[in-house]
């Protein structure tokens, strides 16, 4: 399809995870708020291009008609996260993770794990966590697996509060706890789901 303008680009964004949480289309009036607007007339000519190049389809003037003609299903995985030694997180969408059949979010993200520090947790090597982002850190609970930031990269680990220190703990007893002020540990994620693909040859297919 032919590419879109920045501007196509932050409205079909926007469509797509309105229509996805809410079921329906949004007005004009909802999306101007969205994209800071004052006037109709920006909204209408970005549906209109949306609609010739052929992301969406609507009937001109009547805004709840609009439906997404070709959206990417399921969670965007976002990279790798180190459940071992600390790396940096690649932040370039690889590929999507098809779980429509599950409750969630249009801002879940998934991740996939490279290392063994918390095969306790029946997490592996290779394994894809579903992460849901985090805006409040005081409301995660002790003991909750977490994308958790740091000063040298980002790690998957287990949470636990240690009167100013924050402890980020593996579910494997080669690995180190980890022990950090908590103003130094950004939590970027709690996990929500694991998914594990098999290897078809394994099958014998």
């Amino acid at each position: 399809m032919e590419p879109l303008t920045a501007a196509q680009q932050e409205l079909y964004d926007w469509l797509v995870d309105y229509i996805r949480q809410h079921q329906h289309s949004p007005s004009i009036r909802q999306m101007m708020r969205a994209m800071g607007l004052n006037s109709p007339a920006p909204v209408q000519s970005r549906l209109d291009h949306l609609k010739r190049k052929g992301y969406i389809d609507w009937t001109e003037g009547k805004a709840r008609t609009i439906r997404i003609l070709h959206a990417a299903r399921g969670v965007p995985i976002m990279g790798t996260i180190a459940a071992g030694f600390v790396h940096d997180v690649f932040t370039d969408i690889v590929e999507r993770l098809d779980l429509s059949g599950l409750p969630l979010k249009p801002s879940d993200y998934a991740l996939k794990v490279t290392g063994d520090s918390m095969i306790g947790a029946q997490i592996c090597d290779g394994d894809i966590v579903i992460m849901r982002p985090v805006s409040d850190p005081q409301s995660v609970r002790d003991g909750t697996i977490v994308a958790a930031r740091v000063e040298s990269g980002t790690t998957l680990k287990s949470l636990h509060r240690q009167g100013r220190d924050v402890q980020l703990k593996p579910a494997n007893p080669d690995y180190p706890v980890m022990k950090f002020p908590a103003e130094q540990v950004d939590i970027q994620g709690r996990l929500i789901g694991v998914w594990r693909g098999i290897d078809a040859s394994l099958l014998g297919a």
